[in-house]
C-alpha cells in the first residue's frame, strides 16, 4: 500500500471516528462547561499519546525544538472543540457535522495561502459541490431560511470553530520539522491541555464531579481515547501525506457517519429533503478522491504537496 493509500485509510477511520464526537457530545454538551470537558480531555490524552510515543519512536529533546509550534497548534486545536461543544447546545448533530464539511474548502483556501497547494478544477467542483449540500443540511432544505441566511446559533458558534481546525492542517505540514505524527501529536495535545486548563480552571474548580450524569463521563472516555488521542495522530499522519484539501475531504463523509452514530442511539433519521444534501456531500468526496496524480507534470505534483519548486 502506498503512502497516499495509508493517508486516505487513516482519514477514513478518522471520519468515522469524529462523527462519534457530534453524536456523544450533543447529549453531554448541556451538562458540563465546553472548556472544562476539553481540559480534562486533552490532559487524559496527553497521557495515552505520551505513553504510546515513549513505547514506540521515543522522545528526544530535540523533537520539542521551537515550542511555539505546538502552541499555536494547540491553540487551534482548543478554539475548534470548545466552539464545537459551545455549538452542540443548541445545533443538531446532523446541522453541526454539516457545518464542518465546510472545513475542506476553508482548508483549500488556508493550504494555498501557507502552502501554495494548487486546487484543481475538479477539486473546486467537488468543494462547490460539498458546500452546497453542506448549506442544504445546515439550513435544514428551508429555501426561505437559507435565501434569508437565517443560521442557527450553535450552527454559526461552530463555524469559527471550523475555521480553526481548517487552519490547523496545512500548519501540521508547515511546522512539522521531521517529527513523526505520534510525537508531534503529543507536543500539540499537550500545549491544548495547558492552555485548556488555564482558560477553564474556573470551571474546573466550580465542577460538582458527583452529580455529572454517566452520559458526560461516557463522553469524555469516547472523545479522549477515539476523537483525540487516535484521531490526532491518524489526521498528522494524512496531513504529512496527502494536500490539505484531500486530507479534509473526509470530513464529507462526517453527516452520513453521524447519521449511522444516531441511529444506532435510537433517534430518528433527518427528514428526507436533508438527507439530499448529506448525498451531495458524498458526491463531493468522491469528485476529491478521484486520482489526478497521472496527469499532471511531477512539478504541478510537488507544487500540490506544497513543496518548493522555485
Amino acid at each position: 500500500m502506498s503512502a497516499a493509500m495509508r493517508g486516505h485509510l487513516a482519514m477514513l477511520i478518522f471520519s468515522g471516528l469524529i462523527a462519534g464526537s457530534f453524536a456523544l457530545g450533543s447529549l453531554a454538551a448541556p451538562h458540563i462547561a465546553p472548556a472544562a470537558l476539553n481540559a480534562m480531555r486533552f490532559t487524559l490524552a496527553s497521557v495515552l499519546v505520551g505513553a504510546a510515543a515513549l513505547a514506540t519512536t521515543g522522545l528526544k529533546r530535540s523533537d520539542f525544538a521551537a515550542p511555539w509550534r505546538y502552541v499555536i497548534l494547540g491553540a487551534l486545536m482548543g478554539i475548534y472543540f470548545v466552539l464545537m461543544f459551545e455549538g452542540l447546545k443548541t445545533a443538531p448533530p446532523v446541522s453541526a457535522a454539516a457545518v464542518f464539511t465546510l472545513s475542506p474548502i476553508l482548508s483549500g483556501i488556508a493550504g494555498y495561502i501557507l502552502l501554495r497547494q494548487i486546487t484543481t478544477r475538479r477539486m473546486a467542483l467537488a468543494l462547490a459541490v460539498g458546500a452546497a449540500g453542506a448549506l442544504w443540511v445546515i439550513f435544514r432544505a428551508d429555501v426561505a431560511a437559507l435565501l434569508d441566511f437565517r443560521i442557527g446559533r450553535g450552527e454559526a458558534i461552530y463555524f469559527w470553530g471550523c475555521v480553526a481546525h481548517a487552519v490547523y492542517t496545512p500548519l501540521v505540514r508547515l511546522l512539522n520539522r521531521g517529527q513523526s505524527p505520534i510525537v508531534f501529536s503529543f507536543g500539540t495535545i499537550v500545549a491544548a491541555a495547558i492552555i485548556l486548563t488555564l482558560v477553564g480552571a474556573g470551571d474546573l474548580i466550580r465542577l460538582d464531579w458527583g452529580a455529572m450524569p454517566v452520559i458526560v463521563w461516557i463522553t469524555l472516555a469516547y472523545v479522549t481515547i477515539f476523537a483525540t488521542a487516535l484521531t490526532f495522530v491518524l489526521l498528522q499522519y494524512a496531513s504529512l501525506r496527502l494536500p490539505s484539501a484531500k486530507v479534509m475531504a473526509y470530513t464529507y463523509l462526517t453527516p452520513s457517519w453521524v447519521i449511522c452514530w444516531q441511529m444506532a442511539l435510537g433517534n430518528p433519521l433527518p427528514p428526507a429533503l436533508v438527507l439530499v444534501g448529506v448525498a451531495l456531500t458524498v458526491v463531493a468526496l468522491v469528485l476529491l478522491l478521484k486520482n489526478e496524480e497521472g496527469r499532471t507534470s511531477p512539478r504541478n505534483q510537488q507544487r500540490r504537496r506544497g513543496v518548493n519548486t522555485g
